[in-house]
C-alpha cells in the first residue's frame, strides 16, 4: 500500500517517535513496539539512502517511494519496487542499531551519508533556531556598533541651541457652524474657525468683526488648528499697538489680518494620498466660503469704498503647506483666489514616506502641475503666474521631516519662490524643530511682520504685484549678503544735501582704512569721507560694520552713512529740492555740497559679536552692517559718514574698500584630501576685516565638520568685536551665524540623498562660503582649520536614510528565503532562519553588495550644466533633452560617488537588524507556544498520526472558506486591504506558535521544516508590515472620528488574496512541496527581484516592495495547489489540512501516546 508523503524525503520519519529512545532491550522484550520500532528503522533506512545523494529522481529504475505532492514535480514510481529496497535497507541497518542506541537523540535522527556536505545538511535539520554561527555573530556584532554609534551621533548631532522666546497670547476660537453640507460633503469631518484675541479684535454674536486681509491657516500631518494661535494673536497685537498709528501704512492699504484656521481633526495626510486630496478640496470650499463672508455687511467691518477681497493668503505648516499647494491643482479651485503661500516646514521635494502609493503618485502629479505651470513662455498660459511660495525650514533641530526636502528649488523659479531657513532670517537666527516653529517668538514676528508689509486691500487680490512681494520677503527672510538680495542704492534720488567745509572735515586717502573707536569725541557732529574708488577695478568691494543703528534721514540718533556725489549749481540755484540739508560749513563760502543718499534701507543686521557673546540670537542689539561692490556705487564719489553724537558715546565704525584678492580664498581640491588631510591656512595680520573663504567640495549635507579660529597675539582691550563667523550655502538659501567664535561644529542642506535636481543645475555647484568679520587693527594673525567630523557624520544618516532601515533588511530577508528554499528543493531540509541568513553570508548576499556598490558609483552624477542667463534652465526644444527629475530615486539617491561605501554600510546593518528581530520573534514564539503548550497539554496527551505530524486545531473548510470570502468581499467594499494584511500576519503568529510547540514535542523533521517555513514567512510578513500600518492608521483615525466613508483606493482584492490563502493554508499544517524540476527556479527568480528591488527602489518606492511580497506569496499558493494537479478536490483538501499532512492511516497507523 502507498505511503503518502508530504513532498520531503524526511517527512516520513517515523523513528522521530519517542520510541526510539527505547534501550535495545526493552525494544525486543515486547512484541508491539518491536514492531513498531522496526516500522520507524524501514523510514530511517529510507532516509539514509535518499540523504547520501540528494537525487529525489528515479535512479536506474528504482525510485522512492511516491509523494502526494510529486505530480507535477517528479515522475512516480511503483510501489513495489519501493516496498522491496526499503525492506533492504532496513534490514541492513538493522545490524546497527545497538550502537545507535548509544548515541544522543539528535543523532540517531541523523544517518551519516557519504558527502562532506550532504552530512552537514542533514545534520542542520534538526538545529536549533537560536543556533548562530561564528560569522553571523560577528555580523552582527559589528553591525551593532554601527548602529550604536549612529543613534548615539543622532542624539548628540550639531543642532545648535534652543533659543526661542515664549509668546503672549489670548486666544478665543469662532467656529463657523454656517459652513455645513450646504458648501462642502466634509462637513461632518472638517471644520473651519476663525481666531480672535481676547481684548484686541473686536467681536460679537452678530458681527464677527473682519476688517482685514484674510489669511488662512492649514495645520499639518495629524496637527491641530489651535497652532495658529501664536501668528494670530502677534497679528492682532502688532496691528493694534504698531500699524492703526501708522497712517502713512493705512493710506497704502494696510489693514489687519483676519487669521481663519482649519480643523482637519488631526487626520494625517502624510500617509495617505487620498487624505492630502479630501484636505486640498476642503481648502478651497474653505476660501470661496471665506470670501464670501466679506459680502455681508453685518459680519464685516471694511470700509464699503474698497473692493471685497478675491483671494486668501496661505500659511500651511508641515503637510499643510502641501495641501496648500495642492488646493492650486484641484478641478474645484477658483483661479486666482491664492496668490501667496507660506509653509513652514513642509516636505515639497519628496514625501516623508514612500510606503503609501497613493501618496506618492499624488506628489508627482503635484509636483508635475507646478513644473508644468512654470515651464510656460507666456503668462497667460500659467495659471500659477501670481503665486508667491515662500518655503521656511527649521533645519538640523527638525527631527520629523528631514529640511532638505524643504526645498522648491526644483519646483518654483526663483522669481516665484525661495527656500530660506529659521537660521537665516534676520534677528531670528536660530534653528526650530518641527513644532516650534508654528511659536517661536522670534519667528513669528518676523512672519507677521511681511506678512503686512505684502497687504494692500486697495486691490482686490489684497496683496502688492507678485514682483513687489518676492523683494518683501527677501528683505525680511534673507540676510542680505546673498548675491540675490537687492540695493535700493541705485534705485533712489538723493534726498539730503550735504554741505562741508573743506578744512573741518576729513577725507581719507585712497585705500585707507576708516577706524572710530568712539563716537562724539568732539563736540558737534562730524563727518568723515571716504572716496570711492574709479571704476574699472575689478573686485573691489565696500563693508562698513559697526554697533550701532543706521539712521534713516531726518532721524536724530548717533550714526548716519551716505554716499554722495559732488553737486554742480545751475545758475546759482539747485536743480533739485532736497528733503533734508545737513550743513556742516558754518557758513562759510569756501564749502563743498554733495547731493547724497541714505543708504540705512541697505543696512544689514548681523549678530552682535563681543567677547560677552554667546549665541547668536542674544537680546542684545544687533550690529549694523553695509556691503556694496565697486559696481553698485558708480555714480557716487564719495562715502560719508556722519558722527552726530554730541558728546563722548560708547560704540565704534569699522569701513574699508577691499580688494578680492585679499578677501575672498577660493579652496581648490575634492573631498578626499579634505577628509584625509583636512584644511589649514592662517590669514595675515593686514586682511581686510572680511574674508570669505569658498570650498565647493563642501556641498553633501552626510557630512558634518569641525572648524576652528585662533587668534595670536591679540589685545582683548583694543579688539572692537570678537571674530563673527557666518556659513552659507545659496541654494537653499541657508545661513548660520556663530558670534564670538572659536570652535564650530559645521553641518548643512545642501546636495541631500533623493532629491530631485534643481531647475538651474549649477545652483548646488558653489559649497559652502564661510564669511569671517576679525578685527583688522589688532595687528594679529588668524589660523583657520578644518576637518570632517566622522562620528558627528554618522548621525546625519538618520534623516536622510531612514526609509533605508525599512527597505534594505527586506534584502536580507528574501536572500535568506531564497537559501533556504535552495536547500529544501535539494535536500528535503528546511534549514532555520540563521542557518540561511550564514550560507547567504557566505555566497550570495556579499556578491550582491559589491554589485550594488558598483551600480552605486554609476549612478552617481558630477555632470554640471553651464551657467545660463534664463531665470531657470527650461528644454527650449525638441533637441533638448528635459530635467529628469527621478534620476536620484535609485539606490543611494546620492549625487556623490564618494558615497559608494554607504551600501555596504546598510548591508551589514541590515543582516543585524535582522538577526536582532528574528531573535526577538523566537522569544515571543517561545513564550506564546509555552503558554499554547500549557493549555494544549494539560490533558497529558498528544495526539499523532502515523508520521508523528501534528493535527492542528483548525476550523472546517466550510468555515474557512467562509471567512476567507467574507474578508475578501470587506476588502474589496469596505476596510482597505492592510487591515486583512494585520490580520494575516496575526493568524500566521498563531501559525508559528503551534508549528514551534508541535515541532518540540515531536521532534519530527517534518515538524521542524514546517517551523523553520513558518517562522521564514512570519519573518518576511513582519518587514512588509511596517509599510501597511501607515493606511491602517489612517483608517482606524477616520473611525475615531466617525468618518465611515470608504477609502476610495486601496480595495484591490488581489494585493491581499495570496497572502490570505497562503496563511490559510498554513494554518492546517501543509508544508510547501518541494519542486525538483526547472520550476523551482522561479522562486529563486522572485526572491532576488525582491532582493534587488529593495535595494535600488526600496526607499523611493517602498509601497511596491508589499506587491511583491504578494507576487512571492501568490507563486507558493500555485505550488500547493498545482503539486498534484489542480482541481476543485484539490483546493478543499488543502483547506482542510489533509494534503501533505494527513495521509490516510494504516490500521494502528494513528495512537496516542502519553506524555513523558
Amino acid at each position: 500500500m502507498h505511503r503518502r508523503s508530504s513532498g520531503s524525503p524526511v517527512e516520513d520519519d517515523a523513528e522521530d517517535s519517542p520510541l526510539v529512545s527505547r534501550s535495545p532491550t526493552e525494544s525486543t522484550a515486547h512484541g508491539p513496539n518491536n514492531n513498531a520500532f522496526e516500522t520507524a528503522e524501514k523510514s530511517r533506512s529510507q532516509i539514509a539512502k535518499r540523504g547520501t545523494s540528494f537525487d529525489l529522481r528515479r535512479d536506474n529504475g528504482a525510485s522512492t517511494p511516491r509523494s502526494r505532492n510529486s505530480g507535477l514535480w517528479r515522475t512516480p514510481s511503483s510501489s513495489s519496487t519501493s516496498s522491496t529496497t526499503a525492506m533492504a535497507t532496513a534490514s541492513t541497518e538493522t545490524k546497527s542499531s545497538s550502537a545507535s542506541f548509544l548515541m544522543p537523540l539528535a543523532s540517531q535522527r541523523l544517518p551519516m551519508g557519504t558527502s562532506p556536505e550532504s552530512s552537514r545538511f542533514r545534520s542542520s535539520r534538526l538545529r536549533s533556531p537560536w543556533t548562530c554561527s561564528i560569522l553571523t555573530a560577528l555580523t552582527t556584532l559589528v553591525a551593532s556598533v554601527f548602529l550604536f554609534f549612529i543613534v548615539r551621533s543622532f542624539s548628540a548631532r550639531q543642532a545648535g541651541e534652543d533659543g526661542c522666546g515664549i509668546p503672549v497670547m489670548s486666544p478665543t476660537f469662532l467656529h463657523m457652524v454656517g459652513f455645513d453640507t450646504e458648501h462642502t460633503r466634509f462637513a461632518s469631518k472638517y471644520n473651519l474657525y476663525l481666531y480672535r484675541e481676547e481684548g484686541v479684535d473686536f467681536y460679537n454674536q452678530e458681527n464677527l468683526g473682519l476688517n482685514g486681509a484674510p489669511v488662512l491657516f492649514l495645520p499639518g500631518n495629524a496637527g491641530s488648528y489651535r497652532q495658529v494661535r501664536s501668528l494670530a494673536a502677534e497679528a492682532s497685537r502688532h496691528f493694534h499697538d504698531v500699524v492703526r498709528h501708522d497712517q502713512e501704512r493705512i493710506k497704502a492699504g494696510t489693514r489687519s489680518l483676519d487669521f481663519f484656521m482649519i480643523d482637519f481633526n488631526e487626520d494625517m495626510a502624510a500617509f495617505h494620498g487620498q487624505t492630502l486630496l479630501d484636505q486640498a478640496e476642503y481648502v478651497n470650499e474653505a476660501i470661496a466660503y471665506i470670501l464670501s463672508l466679506y459680502h455681508d455687511p453685518k459680519r464685516s467691518r471694511r470700509d464699503p469704498e474698497l473692493p471685497d477681497p478675491s483671494s486668501v493668503i496661505l500659511i500651511g505648516h508641515s503637510m499643510g503647506g502641501i495641501v496648500a499647494r495642492t488646493a492650486l491643482t484641484m478641478s474645484n479651485y477658483q483661479a486666482n483666489s491664492v496668490n501667496t503661500i507660506v509653509t513652514m516646514s513642509a516636505p515639497h521635494a519628496k514625501p516623508p514616506v514612500s510606503f503609501d502609493s497613493d501618496i506618492v503618485h499624488t506628489y508627482k502629479q503635484i509636483n508635475d502641475y507646478w513644473r508644468e505651470a512654470y515651464s510656460q513662455t507666456w503668462a497667460n498660459n500659467n495659471p500659477l503666474w501670481h503665486v508667491t511660495l515662500i518655503s521656511i525650514a527649521g533645519g538640523s533641530r527638525d527631527t520629523v521631516v528631514p529640511s532638505d526636502y524643504a526645498s522648491i528649488s526644483s519646483l518654483v523659479p526663483e522669481t516665484h519662490g525661495f527656500t530660506v531657513f529659521t537660521s537665516s532670517i534676520p534677528d531670528v537666527w536660530i534653528g526650530v524643530d518641527h513644532l516650534s516653529i508654528t511659536w517661536c517668538d522670534q519667528f513669528r514676528k518676523a512672519i507677521i511682520k511681511s506678512l503686512f508689509d505684502i497687504i494692500d486691500v486697495r486691490r482686490a487680490s489684497q496683496t502688492k504685484p507678485r514682483a513687489e512681494r518676492m523683494r518683501i520677503f527677501k528683505k525680511w527672510y534673507l540676510t542680505g549678503l546673498e548675491p540675490v538680495a537687492e540695493r535700493t542704492l541705485s534705485q533712489k534720488e538723493p534726498n539730503t544735501l550735504l554741505t562741508l567745509e573743506d578744512k573741518s572735515n576729513s577725507i581719507l586717502p585712497q585705500g585707507q582704512r576708516l577706524i572710530l573707536r568712539e563716537l562724539g569725541h568732539r563736540s558737534g557732529p562730524k563727518v568723515y569721507l571716504l572716496p570711492v574708488p574709479p571704476q574699472g577695478v575689478s573686485g573691489k568691494k565696500f563693508t562698513l560694520l559697526t554697533d550701532q543703528r543706521f539712521d534713516k534721514t531726518g532721524e536724530h540718533g548717533n550714526l548716519e552713512v551716505l554716499f554722495c556725489s559732488v553737486f554742480p549749481l545751475q545758475n546759482g540755484k539747485f536743480a533739485t529740492v532736497f528733503s533734508m540739508n545737513m550743513d556742516f560749513s558754518g557758513g562759510n563760502t569756501g564749502s563743498t555740497r554733495l547731493a547724497c543718499k541714505n543708504a540705512a534701507e541697505d543696512g544689514i543686521h548681523l549678530p552682535a559679536s563681543t567677547p560677552a557673546s554667546k549665541y547668536p540670537f542674544d537680546r542684545v542689539q544687533p550690529f549694523s552692517y553695509l556691503q556694496y561692490e565697486l559696481e553698485d556705487l558708480s555714480e557716487h564719489q564719495f562715502v560719508a559718514i556722519v558722527d552726530k553724537a554730541d558728546s563722548p558715546t560708547k560704540g565704534w565704525v569699522l569701513a574699508e574698500f577691499s580688494d578680492s584678492s585679499d578677501a575672498v580664498i577660493r579652496v581648490r581640491g575634492g573631498l578626499g584630501g579634505l577628509l584625509s588631510a583636512g584644511l589649514k591656512m592662517r590669514l595675515p595680520a593686514n586682511r581686510p576685516m572680511l574674508t570669505e573663504i569658498k570650498i565647493p567640495a563642501l556641498h553633501s549635507s552626510l557630512l558634518d565638520y569641525k572648524l576652528q579660529i585662533v587668534r595670536h597675539n591679540h589685545d582683548k582691550r583694543q579688539e572692537l568685536f570678537a571674530p563673527l563667523l557666518r556659513q552659507s550655502i545659496s541654494d537653499p538659501h541657508e545661513s548660520k551665524f556663530f558670534v564670538n567664535v572659536d570652535k564650530v561644529d559645521v553641518n548643512l542642506h545642501g546636495v541631500a540623498p533623493f532629491m530631485p535636481p534643481p531647475l538651474r543645475e549649477q545652483a548646488t555647484l558653489g559649497g559652502v562660503s564661510f564669511q569671517l568679520w576679525t578685527d583688522p587693527s589688532c595687528g594679529s594673525t588668524v589660523d583657520v582649520s578644518l576637518k570632517v567630523d566622522i562620528a558627528g557624520s554618522l548621525g546625519e544618516l538618520v534623516m536622510r536614510y531612514r526609509t533605508v532601515f525599512a527597505a534594505f533588511p527586506l534584502l536580507v530577508v528574501a536572500l535568506v528565503l531564497r537559501k533556504q528554499f535552495q536547500m529544501y528543493d535539494e535536500t528535503g531540509y528546511f534549514i532555520t532562519f540563521a542557518e540561511g541568513l550564514d550560507t547567504a553570508l557566505r555566497s550570495s548576499f556579499p556578491i550582491l553588495l559589491l554589485a550594488m556598490s558598483l551600480l552605486a558609483s554609476s549612478l552617481a552624477t558630477s555632470a554640471q550644466i553651464p551657467p545660463s542667463d534664463e531665470p531657470f534652465q527650461w528644454p527650449v526644444n525638441a533637441t533638448e533633452t528635459p530635467i529628469d527629475f527621478t534620476k536620484n530615486d535609485l539606490l543611494l539617491g546620492s549625487q556623490d560617488a564618494f558615497f559608494w561605501f554607504l551600501v555596504p554600510v546598510f548591508g551589514l546593518i541590515s543582516v543585524g537588524v535582522c538577526v536582532i528581530l528574528n531573535y526577538i520573534a523566537l522569544i515571543l514564539l517561545s513564550v506564546l507556544s509555552f503558554i499554547y503548550g500549557c493549555l494544549r497539554t494539560r490533558s497529558g496527551y498528544i495526539k499523532r498520526n502515523e508520521k508523528g505530524t501534528p493535527i492542528f486545531s483548525a476550523p472546517t473548510a466550510r468555515r474557512r472558506m467562509i471567512n476567507t470570502a467574507i474578508l475578501l468581499v470587506l476588502v474589496s467594499t469596505l476596510i482597505p486591504y492592510q487591515f486583512a494584511y494585520m490580520v494575516a500576519c496575526i493568524v500566521q503568529l498563531a501559525t508559528c506558535v503551534r508549528a514551534q510547540w508541535h515541532a518540540k514535542e515531536t521532534r519530527s523533521t517534518a515538524h521542524y521544516n514546517f517551523s523553520n517555513y513558518a517562522h521564514s514567512i512570519f519573518i518576511l510578513m513582519l518587514w512588509i508590515l511596517p509599510i501597511n500600518i501607515l493606511v491602517l492608521l489612517v483608517w482606524a483615525h477616520n473611525l475615531v472620528v466617525h468618518w465611515f466613508m470608504p477609502f476610495s483606493s486601496h480595495h484591490n482584492v488581489l494585493s491581499i488574496m495570496p497572502f490570505i490563502l497562503l496563511v490559510e493554508t498554513m494554518t492546517s499544517g501543509a508544508m510547501i512541496p518541494r519542486v525538483t524540476t526547472r520550476l523551482k527556479h522561479v522562486t529563486s527568480m522572485i526572491l532576488f527581484a525582491i532582493a534587488v528591488y529593495s535595494a535600488v527602489y526600496g526607499v523611493s518606492y517602498a509601497y511596491l516592495l508589499h506587491h511583491l511580497a504578494n507576487i512571492l506569496a501568490a507563486w507558493f499558493v500555485v505550488i500547493y495547489f498545482f503539486s498534484s494537479g489542480f482541481s476543485l478536490r484539490r483546493l478543499w483538501l488543502i483547506l482542510e489540512g489533509d494534503d501533505a499532512t494527513q495521509g490516510k492511516s494504516e490500521p494502528g497507523g494513528s495512537h496516542q501516546k502519553k506524555k513523558p
